[in-house]
């Protein structure tokens, strides 16, 4: 009779041993900014995603998003921990979630620029100054959150002209949705110009996307702080306390020349911080694109 509680007690040992949700390993969910082709950033996030599930010893998953306030907001509410941000995304992402860290850039990303694109009948030449007669032309910024094809370029627009751009262009701003799209609508004739990415036009035309001479730069912006990896503050708890900085390990110690692709950054990642985008979250507080 004495052996009864232990019979009872051993198969409830047995059954706690078992995998169960709760010892299940936590997964950790990455995001981007849809800034260019999502197909594409499909192909070049999952490879990437297993890269990090292997070195953290996690699974770690690629989300895509529909666009960049989805991806903020997918930030915002925890759907995701980690995302790849632009100047201005990450800025709102960090706004919006008090303890999240800007953590990783390229190598490029400290000093980014814009290109100011043109159609070759639109009468306008490039120069090395802003190019004052574009005023009453048609133009198209990329997306609304975007920091190289709105914010930076709408902030250069202001600050040569005095004027905003519905102002200065005469009509209601237009917004192509994405950085390869402008570049697009630009080389049809849809709008005489547009501001977007400088990497995603240099691919472009590397890639016989667009042709130079009739979608042709028609000026370079200043240098600007964009891109970055940031990372949401739950996962201290759920991984550990330490595991930010080896996730910033991981990211900035990437060499494979197809991963770094991921971002289109093939120089390489370094470390970031927060501070290290405060222009970026002055000009986004002083233009109302912080909530």
């Amino acid at each position: 009779m004495k052996l009864w509680p232990l019979l009872i007690f051993v198969p409830l040992l047995n059954s706690c041993s078992q995998g169960s949700p709760s010892t299940a390993p936590s997964v950790l969910y990455f995001t981007a900014i849809p800034d260019d082709n999502t197909t594409e950033l499909r192909q070049k996030f999952e490879p990437l995603a297993a890269h990090l599930s292997h070195e953290l010893g996690i699974p770690v998953r690629y989300l895509p998003t529909a666009s960049y306030a989805a991806s903020v907001e997918a930030f915002k509410n925890g759907d995701v921990q980690l995302a790849w941000f632009g100047g201005l995304t990450g800025a709102q992402a960090r706004a919006a979630v008090p303890g999240s860290q800007a953590i990783a850039q390229g190598e490029i990303d400290p000093e980014y620029k814009s290109y100011f694109i043109a159609h070759q009948d639109s009468g306008l030449r490039p120069g090395e100054e802003f190019p004052e007669n574009l005023q009453g032309k048609s133009f198209t910024f990329g997306s609304p959150s975007s920091t190289s094809g709105r914010l930076m370029p709408e902030y250069f627009i202001r600050t040569n002209t005095g004027k905003s751009p519905e102002n200065f262009f005469e009509q209601p701003n237009h917004y192509s949705g994405s950085h390869d799209k402008t570049a697009l609508l630009v080389q049809a004739g849809t709008f005489d110009s547009g501001a977007l990415s400088y990497k995603t036009y240099e691919k472009m035309v590397r890639k016989g996307a667009i042709d130079p001479k009739v979608c042709f730069i028609l000026w370079t912006t200043p240098t600007y702080p964009d891109y970055n990896w940031t990372v949401h503050p739950s996962v201290q708890n759920t991984f550990g306390e330490d595991f930010t900085e080896k996730l910033q390990g991981t990211l900035v110690s990437i060499t494979d020349k197809e991963l770094l692709q991921a971002v289109l950054r093939p120089e390489g990642l370094i470390p970031a911080t927060n501070q290290d985008f405060l222009l970026v979250h002055q000009l986004a507080q002083e233009l109302g694109f912080l909530r």
